[in-house]
């Protein structure tokens, strides 16, 4: 008796299913194809990218030759062109070589574009503060100790920045050359007091020091 109430039911449900096929097999097919398709556009879509990003590579790769064999025009050129129409991350690189290739004749016009990346938030914070420093290195002749401050005493004072050592030496640097020595102590203290200030950054540190006037007791 058991087994006929089992064939019973399974009859029921087969029938069921049959009736559930033929109400929305369309749907059911059209949601396989779907994903089907879907999952085919990501390949190709991951495909294309990995495509892309190894041709950027590869014109990266020659547009430094280039600046190696010091061919700076057409270096210059070159990663202009990666930088509007690389991957992102071989763009942001782009732009900062490409300003390096301009500094090698116009240091204004590069300081312009390494500002340009600096204010830029869809750069990268690593790739912006070295934006900020090498700007700062190419007006630091010219610049107040003022107008270096505001140019990088975001970076010296992050902990988390790789940057902040050099950035804390060239405002000290500025510092001094104002005849502010307080601010270049200043300096000059978060240079010592930091572990990771690396070894011959310290030794230039502690010579500028030894170049300050001494402090004035009270």
């Amino acid at each position: 008796m058991s087994e006929l109430f089992d064939e019973v039911d399974e009859e029921v449900r087969r029938e069921r299913l049959q009736k559930l096929w033929d109400k929305y097999s369309l749907h059911i097919i059209a949601l396989a194809i779907l994903i089907v398709a879907g999952v085919g556009g990501w390949r190709g879509y991951e495909y294309l990218e990995a495509q892309k990003a190894a041709e950027a590579g590869a014109a990266f790769d020659r547009a430094a030759e280039l600046s190696e064999q010091n061919k700076h025009a057409e270096a210059e050129a070159a990663f202009a062109d990666l930088a509007a129409k690389a991957p992102t991350g071989y763009r942001n690189l782009a732009r900062l070589r490409m300003a390096a290739e301009v500094a090698t004749r116009d240091q204004p016009a590069a300081a312009k574009l390494y500002d340009e990346i600096a204010a830029d938030r869809s750069v990268g914070g690593p790739e912006q503060d070295l934006a900020r420093i090498r700007a700062a290195q190419l007006v630091m002749d010219s610049a107040t100790y003022p107008n270096m401050l505001q140019r990088l005493e975001a970076t010296a004072t992050a902990k988390d920045s790789t940057f902040r050592h050099t950035a804390r030496e060239m405002l000290a640097l500025s510092a001094w050359r104002a005849n502010d020595a307080t601010a270049a102590r200043q300096w000059l203290d978060q240079i010592a007091n930091d572990g990771d200030t690396p070894p011959s950054l310290r030794s230039r540190a502690e010579a500028l020091q030894a170049l300050l006037p001494p402090v004035a007791k009270s």
